[in-house]
Formats: structure tokens, C-alpha cells, sequence
């Protein structure tokens, strides 16, 4: 069985416009961290198919306008624990994981949210105080390109 696992995944940085201010959802994960959707791409998935399905799925949200022009990536290492290490192990998949995970921007009509059973919070919020809670380093310098990003496209008053 290997001990390493190289993945990648599929995000989402979805913002709603509410009096000309972007707010961005994030979700509350059960490990006590904020972050954004994302998911592992399945077989013969792109990554846009990926991105929706794992937004419905986490969220419940489906009119995703997924902005042209916006890219973001982190990468991260972490040790499976638990279910997944057990499912992981039985599976003959490595359990140390190197994950690479690629943002796109998104934005909704609408804030209603329907959890999945893999999240325990959301929150809509807009940038400084979803800088604030974002939990690690990574996901902060995502959201900081998409708030840079937003400045240059949304229409100036």
C-alpha cells in the first residue's frame, strides 16, 4: 500500500452581491475550520462538472455564474484520521495526502444554503470579516486574489 496520495480537487470562492458589496459564503467543517466548497473530482468529471456537483451537493446552491478569468490554487499536506484513514487503508490508497486544490470564483443569486451532512455552519460574509474567520493561510491569500479580482470586475458606481 503507499503511504503518500497525490490529489487534487475542485473549489469554489461563491460571493452574492447585496447592496453592491460582495459577500462570500463559507462553510463551517466539523474539524472546526472555515473554508470554502471543494471536493474530489470523479472519473471522467471536468473540472466545472466537479465544481457544480460538489456546490450542489455541499450547499444546495445551482445557479453558479462561474466568472471568466479567475484561477486560484493552494496546496497542503495532511495525515487521514479516523473514517477516512480507515476507508483509505481498506482501499489500498495512501494516507498521507498532498492535495492540490483549484479555485474558481462563482456567484449566486440567491443566499439560501443547504448543508451537507459534511459541514456544521455556513456564514455569508463579506471580505474583511471572511478574511478574519478563513481558518488557514492558504485559503486567506485565495479569498485576497478573489476580494482583487472583484474590485476590477464588478462596475464602479
Amino acid at each position: 500500500m503507499p503511504v503518500f496520495a497525490f490529489e487534487k480537487s475542485i473549489g469554489a470562492v461563491i460571493f452574492i452581491i447585496e447592496k453592491d458589496v460582495p459577500l462570500f459564503l463559507l462553510l463551517h467543517y466539523p474539524a472546526g475550520h472555515w473554508g470554502f466548497v471543494k471536493g474530489h473530482i470523479e472519473k471522467k468529471e471536468t473540472n466545472e462538472v466537479t465544481l457544480r456537483r460538489e456546490a450542489e451537493e455541499e450547499t444546495g446552491l445551482v445557479d453558479l455564474k462561474i466568472m471568466p478569468n479567475f484561477l486560484a490554487s493552494e496546496v497542503y499536506y495532511y495525515k487521514a484520521r479516523g473514517e477516512e484513514e480507515r476507508k483509505r487503508i481498506k482501499a489500498g490508497r495512501g494516507t498521507r495526502i498532498f492535495k492540490r486544490v483549484i479555485y474558481y470564483l462563482a456567484k449566486v443569486n440567491r443566499t439560501k444554503v443547504r448543508l451537507s451532512h459534511e459541514h456544521q455552519g455556513f456564514a455569508w460574509l463579506d471580505y474583511n470579516q471572511a478574511l478574519e474567520r478563513v481558518s488557514n493561510q492558504n485559503s486567506k491569500k485565495v479569498l485576497e486574489k478573489a476580494q482583487r479580482f472583484l474590485i476590477e470586475y464588478l462596475p464602479k458606481k
